[in-house]
């Protein structure tokens, strides 16, 4: 397959770029709202291919996106439509995912592009196995 890559210049937003982004950032709503992924799992990948990004800046440029709470909307259309979220448990894990995130980036900023590829790539190898081959969820 091939990439596409559109070279991003530091205050140049033409309406090539915006219409990228606007369809990056809709591929990854359409994704994280449909089957609850997005964040790093879809635009690592896409910032990387699509924008040029390292994997460094991608991952900033991830972690960017959620900086105000995107998802909101969709996780409250779960939640009236019978899947009832414990907003509580939802408030606890946000506040100590603002806190892993500080340290986690603290520690990718030091590591080689290529070594962080990799363990990001391990890591959602193994999540797909666990998903695909071990996943005991409730009906």
């Amino acid at each position: 397959m091939g990439t596409i890559i559109i070279i991003m210049k530091k205050g140049k937003m033409t309406l090539e770029i915006v219409l990228l982004l606007l369809l990056l950032g809709l591929i990854a709503g359409f994704l994280s709202g449909s089957v609850g992924v997005g964040g790093g799992v879809i635009m690592v990948p896409l910032a990387i291919w699509f924008l040029g990004y390292s994997q460094h800046q991608a991952q900033g440029m991830s972690l960017a996106v959620l900086a105000v709470p995107v998802t909101f909307i969709a996780a409250y259309t779960y939640h009236k439509n019978g899947h009832e979220l414990d907003w509580r448990y939802a408030l606890v894990i946000a506040s100590a995912f603002v806190i892993g995130g500080y340290f986690g980036s603290k520690i990718a900023v030091n590591i080689n592009q290529q070594v962080l590829k990799k363990v990001f790539g391990v890591i959602m190898l193994i999540v797909a196995i666990k998903m695909i081959f071990f996943s005991s969820a409730k009906a």
